[in-house]
């Protein structure tokens, strides 16, 4: 089914190639093989191959030209073969028609009443009726009606294929983009409740410690054991918090903390679902830098590898990340359908904003060449971090 386009390329090539065997088996049966046999050959070869210079299936696609010179070439032969005495086995013009309405365009429907008035040209000199010049006529223009059927039908099998393709492939697109969302919601919920139990677990700590220390004041009996419990449980009380702090700590910082990682496992999502080629340059060591920085690069990363893919038809990407003295750099190269005007999407337009509130900028660009490179690339600057994992 995806290849019925093709399939009716080539079966109306070989109707055409059909036809023009036998006009040759028909050139060459005369009873004596003369210079004006000869003329008839190679006029039939040329009215053959020189139409398809411009017209051969799935290689050239000059519609117009192919039926310009068809109807000039096949059909002045068609017409000499009815008229040449010689010819006795008279040849029609149905599979002509046929291919010509294959591939009529808005600029050849003109060949329609064409070829429904190819017969008149010679009934003076058969001494056809009207009405049997207007049946050859009509014939031709059933056959081409045909043609045009044949290709409507091919057109749209494979408009309903590059529609199921596109389908699939937004389909794929959506799985992807839906798990990215789920991860960063599921890791901004995190971040938030990290920090809501560490104000609030904190805080009981502190009060539990601050009602300790007025218990151990207020004893009175016993005052040496009581004092050496009370100690201890404010000891425990002190440690627990710290090991709570520390779960907390846990907490809030996803499972993988470093951006290079958290970019490589996004590219392997990204490549598994859509099937795309993306390669990446990343840097060797990492800077250390803060959550809402983290998800800024991540949501742009995401963003850009979308719009390739769904407005720009990307087959091949290119991400490339680096840290500078100053700021983090990203660049995300696509060679996607060139843009004509550079306009921000609502996804982009929410990423430069997010990106401008961190103090970085974000750039969309199409580059001239063949192919066409559009890029976004975005810049943060990183104030007051150290090298990721130094102190």
């Amino acid at each position: 089914m995806k290849k019925i386009l093709s399939f009716m390329d080539w079966g109306i090539f070989a109707l055409r190639l059909y036809h023009y065997i036998l006009l040759l088996s028909q050139a060459l049966a005369v009873s004596e093989f003369s210079i004006r046999t000869l003329l008839n050959v190679i006029w039939l070869s040329i009215a053959f191959f020189v139409p398809l210079l411009f017209w051969f299936p799935q290689r050239r696609m000059n519609k117009v030209w192919f039926c310009i010179l068809e109807l000039l070439l096949g059909g002045s032969y068609y017409v000499h073969s009815v008229i040449d005495p010689d010819l006795t086995s008279k040849a029609d013009y149905l599979l002509p028609s046929l291919t010509m309405g294959y591939l009529l365009t808005k600029q050849t429907l003109w060949i329609i009443p064409v070829i429904v008035f190819i017969p008149f040209s010679f009934q003076s000199y058969l001494r056809l009726s009207w009405e049997q010049a207007l049946s050859i006529g009509t014939d031709n223009l059933l056959f081409c009606f045909i043609g045009m059927w044949a290709s409507f039908v091919a057109k749209a099998y494979n408009q309903k294929n590059t529609l199921v393709d596109e389908v699939e492939r937004q389909n794929k697109l959506l799985t992807h983009y839906s798990a990215e969302i789920e991860k960063m919601t599921l890791l901004e919920e995190r971040n938030r409740m990290s920090k809501e139990l560490h104000d609030t677990l904190g805080h009981s700590f502190i009060s539990l410690i601050l009602s300790l220390d007025a218990s151990i004041a207020l004893m009175d009996s016993k005052p040496a054991e009581a004092k050496d419990r009370l100690t201890r449980l404010r000891t425990l009380a002190e440690n627990n918090l710290d090991e709570m702090r520390n779960i907390v700590h846990e907490m809030g910082e996803e499972e993988e903390s470093s951006l290079i990682r958290q970019v490589e496992s996004l590219v392997v999502r990204f490549r598994e679902h859509t099937g795309t080629v993306l390669t990446l340059s990343l840097p060797e060591t990492e800077r250390s830098i803060r959550f809402e920085v983290r998800q800024a690069v991540l949501r742009v990363i995401q963003e850009s590898l979308t719009n390739a893919l769904k407005h720009g038809k990307a087959s091949q990407l290119h991400l490339e990340l680096k840290f500078s003295e100053s700021d983090l750099q990203l660049s995300v190269r696509n060679n996607g359908n060139p843009i004509d005007k550079l306009n921000y999407g609502f996804g982009l337009t929410t990423m430069k904003q997010r990106v401008e509130r961190l103090g970085g900028h974000l750039q969309l660009s199409c580059g001239e060449g063949t192919p066409a490179v559009t890029e976004v690339r975005c810049e943060i600057p990183l104030k007051g971090v150290m090298p990721h994992g130094e102190n």
